[in-house]
């Protein structure tokens, strides 16, 4: 037995060579079941030399099998197809000719299927080599007919009905207009790819953004432990979808339908005109090239980025200039920028350009350290272009862009920061988000505005926003952003201000410079109480007060120092809860109170630097900062309760939906719905039918048999 591995090893080697010197094929699979158009399988092998054959093959009719590959081809609907996969291997490819469209009634075209089981045959591919057979393909054709619709595509337009008259909209968290809203997985803004980045992490509810739970008078909260013997007979039976808080709705628009699938040969047609602009699709030229502005792409200033219809954005590209610029985007002239857009209506609209000179370019440059005896001057440097496009339906009807220029003036080189933005208004008015629906959601921007009269003598607000400082780069104020306070959450950030001592000698005009840095973070005078304001109602808004500084108050000015220094700006937001809505508290802002903190600004030449006090050029870096704080205002401000009121709430109409103590009440005074005798005669009748009622049901009726 020890020896018997021996033989059944030599004899596995030598198959292994015969087959080697044979030159085998082989397909994988060797056999497969089509219910499509199109076939594919893999023929592994020395397949150089290897010739295929295609037939249709028949069972017999006695044994019921299929008789032996063969070389020979013959007559099929298929096409037969290889591609090389490898050194030794090929796809093979069967692709069918003929349409599975199921012919209509009284259709006597030979090119449809006349039955649902469109197709059903046997077919066998034949590897050969020198005219034999090495290896078979057998493959099962399964193909159903095609169901397509008698009027498909007549009609390239899908109507949506006007909201208006329908149910509100089922997905309460979508907020923004034609934008994906994050964590809002029925926003149909939102792509599949979108969605992936927080699809793990949806807002709870119906449709993936329901405001709350099921309420407490929904008889699918019966199992609660601590539901009342009554619940089952004045519960509610609705589904959760059919709830009056889903949020706000938009007006019926159309959009195009699209083409359904086809295995046919697409037909070229005719050019046809450029359709009408859908949100996403690229503004063309009249020459039918892209029109382009400077934007980033991931995470790069591209020159020549294509402007997408109705998608606001304002990017900054920062370009270190060594010479004077020459040629776009740097370079421009108004008559290369005032060139004519295809409106998407037919017709075409020509860009509006106004000039505008940038006197202050702190906020556009930052020069490196270099000492050369002479500057170089670059006159009208375009630093900022702001398109605006005004829209109606699906096309643009006027295009207006302001260009800012400016004079640079540098050494060696310089750091500049060009501004382009796009912003595309309907009606005058830009589409702004909510931060809350009615309440402010945690984490949105906290929304304020000014005041604007308009020509009928009425007032609105203009959105803007409450700001904190974002430094950035190298922290200095003059290359600091600005960041958008955000509902309940606290923050204080900052940025540096140089300062030397001949500044300290002039302590007005710092603090004048110093005030008029804090002040650009707020210009705002009002501030919305909700997430959702109205801009005409002056009821949903509220005034920002303002800690005005006084001028007129004494400092303790000396040569080497400066008090009372706005140093600090403290915004203060006082918030409370005005109501539930389902269980979720509603959030509005009380008062706003913006305020300063002066302070002592002052050099000190100790620890071995004297630079500051020898040279009175030489600047020190003094922090300018902005806080923000979030106060919730308590609800309930007056005594503790009992502890009967605590745990004995049956009786507490306050605290339940159902009040018994009121279920007399149309029977009272207090009732004013109509005149008291004619309530308190209908509630006698009540009461003598209940009476009544109980007097020939059933305990009534065992009562009178037990007697007789």
């Amino acid at each position: 037995m020890a020896n018997a591995p021996v033989p059944f090893l030599s004899s596995v080697m030598l198959f292994i060579s015969l087959v080697h010197t044979q030159n085998p094929v082989v397909f994988q699979p060797s056999r497969l079941t089509a219910t499509g158009p199109e076939v594919r399988a893999l023929l592994l092998g020395h397949t150089s030399d290897t010739l295929l054959s295609l037939r249709p093959v028949f069972p017999s009719n006695t044994t019921g099998l299929i008789g032996p590959p063969s070389c020979s081809n013959g007559g099929t609907q298929w096409m037969l197809t290889t591609e090389q996969a490898g050194k030794n291997a090929i796809w093979v490819h069967l692709i069918l000719r003929r349409n599975l469209r199921l012919c209509g009634k009284n259709e006597t075209d030979a090119d449809c299927c006349p039955k649902r089981l469109c197709l059903l045959e046997t077919l066998q591919v034949s590897a050969c080599v020198a005219g034999r057979p090495r290896a078979s393909l057998l493959i099962q054709v399964n193909i159903h007919a095609l169901l397509v619709p008698t009027m498909a595509g007549s009609d390239n337009r899908t109507i949506i009905p006007n909201q208006v008259y329908q149910p509100l909209g089922s997905c309460p968290c979508d907020l923004t207009f034609r934008a994906c809203d994050v964590r809002c997985c029925c926003d149909k803004d939102c792509s599949i790819e979108e969605v992936k980045l927080f699809v793990s992490h949806c807002l709870p509810g119906p449709f993936g953004g329901q405001v709350s739970a099921a309420p407490a008078y929904q008889c699918s909260e019966q199992s609660s432990a601590d539901s009342p013997d009554w619940f089952p007979f004045l519960c509610v039976n609705s589904p959760p979808e059919n709830n009056p808080y889903l949020g706000l709705f938009y007006q019926g628009h159309t959009i195009p339908s699209k083409p359904g699938p086809s295995f046919q040969s697409p037909v070229l047609s005719a050019p046809l005109p450029v359709p009408a602009y859908i949100q996403g699709s690229p503004i063309l030229l009249l020459n039918d090239q892209y029109f382009t502005i400077p934007q980033k792409v991931l995470g790069q200033c591209v020159n020549n980025a294509p402007v997408a219809f109705l998608e606001n954005f304002k990017v900054d590209c920062v370009t270190i200039l060594r010479s004077c610029p020459a040629g776009l985007p740097l370079q421009t002239l108004p008559t290369e920028l005032s060139i004519t857009l295809n409106d998407g209506q037919g017709g075409d609209v020509v860009v509006d350009v106004i000039d505008e000179v940038a006197f202050e370019m702190s906020r556009f440059i930052s020069n490196t350290v270099t000492n050369l005896d002479e500057g170089l001057v670059c006159e009208n440097v375009t630093v900022a272009l702001d398109y605006t496009f005004y829209w109606k339906g699906n096309g643009i009807t006027r295009v207006a862009l302001t260009r800012t220029v400016g004079t640079i003036t540098f050494n060696t080189s310089v750091a500049l920061t060009t501004r382009y933005s796009a912003v595309f208004l309907n009606g005058g008015l830009i589409s702004e988000p909510n931060s809350g629906n009615p309440g402010y959601q945690v984490g949105r921007p906290v929304i304020a505005g000014t005041l604007d009269t308009l020509d009928n003598y009425t007032s609105s607000v203009q959105r803007s926003s409450l700001n904190v400082w974002k430094p950035v780069r190298d922290g200095l104020c003059s290359t600091a952003e600005m960041k958008p306070v955000l509902f309940g959450e606290n923050f204080t950030s900052g940025c540096l201000l140089p300062v030397s001592r001949q500044n300290l000698t002039q302590c007005d005009l710092l603090r004048d410079a110093v005030t008029s840095l804090q002040a650009g973070l707020n210009t705002a005078t009002y501030m919305a109480k909700s997430g959702n304001p109205d801009p005409l109602i002056m009821t949903d808004w509220l005034n920002i007060s303002f800690v005005t500084l006084n001028s007129s108050t004494t400092t303790n000015d000396t040569t080497s120092s400066c008090s009372g220094v706005p140093s600090h700006q403290h915004i203060h937001v006082l918030s409370l809860i005005t109501g539930m809505v389902e269980g979720r508290p509603q959030r509005e802002i009380h008062a706003v109170l913006v305020s300063y903190t002066l302070l002592s600004w002052a050099l000190d030449c100790g620890g071995g630097d004297d630079s500051l006090c020898m040279d009175p050029m030489e600047t020190k870096l003094l922090p300018i900062t902005s806080s923000v704080t979030f106060t919730d205002i308590p609800i309930n401000t007056g005594p503790p309760k009992t502890r009967f009121q605590v745990n004995f709430t049956e009786y507490d109409c306050n605290r339940n939906d159902v009040c018994w103590p009121e279920l007399a009440f149309p029977m009272t005074k207090s009732y004013t719905g109509e005149p008291h005798s004619q309530s308190l005669a209908k509630g006698l009748i009540l009461v003598f039918f209940f009476i009544t009622a109980s007097i020939l049901g059933t305990p009534w009726r065992q009562i009178r048999q037990a007697w007789t």
